[in-house]
């Protein structure tokens, strides 16, 4: 059967290119897909050229963490307990977070019905997270991670590559980790595999391996970037 690391793998699969961006001296962000690397000053040595970052354990279920939300208060992934999550992280710069809001405004409303919650984790300022999620329209709950971004992201076990997007079910099992841009064919394939094991059609390692061979699937059929058909 294939484990949680596999559709980790899966879902990162693809060419995504990682880049260092420019950031104050306690962070190190990253983001997926990007054109050229661009390195702060003061930041630790890159990888060689051509190496992937360390991989580290992702969790069998949501993290205990406690970030402050936009409307004030701290909370925790656990305050939407008994519904599905996506659980995405992002940043306002960045460029790839920014064109999966709208799928994941449409995803949260088409799946109302399996009560599925989006919960964004904005790496980033509040002020900037505020300012953002007012004019794209966000309209699902954003938690800001200005001081613990870092820790929540490597609490899932990832590098801070953004955006990546966690999937957990109603008991809070991580089902997959999505690593880059997330397209409506990927999202599709996930939360109907999801809602499978919702229902009792699908255990959690088969919903795994079907997720991580379909993505798989996806990756090889769609056109690289900048044009050109799919092998």
């Amino acid at each position: 059967m294939v484990g949680l690391a596999a559709v980790v793998l899966a879902c990162a699969a693809g060419g995504f290119l990682v880049y260092h961006l420019a950031s104050p001296p306690r962070a190190r962000l990253y983001a997926a897909p990007a054109p050229a690397p661009l390195a702060a000053a003061s930041a630790p040595a890159e990888p060689a050229p051509g190496s992937s970052p360390p991989v580290r354990k992702v969790p069998e279920v949501l993290p205990p963490l406690s970030l402050p939300g936009l409307d004030g208060r701290l909370h925790r992934l656990t305050d939407w307990k008994d519904r599905m999550q996506v659980v995405n992280f992002w940043a306002s710069w960045c460029e790839p977070c920014r064109r999966e809001i709208p799928l994941l405004r449409s995803l949260r409303r088409e799946r109302a019905a399996d009560r599925l919650e989006i919960v964004g984790i904005a790496i980033d300022s509040r002020d900037a997270t505020q300012t953002y999620a007012r004019s794209s329209g966000i309209d699902y709950p954003v938690l800001v991670g200005e001081q613990g971004g870092l820790e929540a992201a490597a609490a899932f076990g990832m590098d801070p590559v953004l955006p990546f997007s966690v999937f957990a079910d109603r008991a809070g099992r991580i089902v997959a980790v999505k690593v880059g841009e997330l397209h409506r064919n990927e999202a599709d394939l996930i939360l109907d595999r999801m809602h499978d094991l919702d229902q009792g059609r699908l255990s959690l390692s088969t919903a795994r391996e079907q997720i991580a061979t379909g993505l798989d699937h996806l990756t090889v059929r769609r056109p690289p970037a900048g044009g050109g058909a799919a092998q």
